[in-house]
């Protein structure tokens, strides 16, 4: 599976004019399933996330996670995260997992998310979706869970 996370302010994400989710100080993750990935994907990414230290400690530096910090996150699923560029102009997305398997496991990540303890509100899943955010840093982060071409 793969992320895109960035640490922020707050964040908020809308389904035709109705704000269905937000966070204030955390992280918004954006996630992608990928052909092949499982629940164990969807689970180890939800710890990496968990963990991850990005957050200010005392002496200013990255050292807290969203669980030290007691912050929240927005979980929004972006199937474009998986788009092959690497030939022509137009991203392919055939690495994607499949819509049914992409649901589910996105909706699986953010279970296991919030079972950690972590407040999680989430987009809508393959919805037109407006997201708003304010990035603080900005710190912007890519994790993907598997070692891919």
């Amino acid at each position: 599976m793969r992320a895109l996370v960035q640490r922020v302010t707050e964040a908020s994400v809308e389904v035709e004019g109705a704000v269905i989710g937000r966070t204030g100080p955390g992280l918004l993750v954006l996630v992608c399933a990928m052909a092949g990935d499982d629940e164990a994907a969807a689970d180890k990414l939800a710890a990496r996330v968990a963990k991850l230290r990005i957050f200010r400690d005392d002496q200013d530096r990255m050292n807290r996670s969203l669980l030290d910090m007691g912050g929240g996150a927005l979980v929004v699923s972006q199937f474009t995260l998986a788009a092959d560029t690497r030939t022509g102009n137009r991203p392919g997305f055939s690495s994607a997992a499949a819509p049914e398997d992409g649901r589910r496991l996105y909706e699986h990540f953010a279970d296991s998310l919030a079972a950690q303890g972590i407040p999680v509100q989430t987009g809508s899943f393959g919805a037109d979706m407006k997201v708003r955010l304010t990035n603080d840093g900005p710190v912007t982060i890519w994790l993907d869970t598997a070692d891919r071409a």
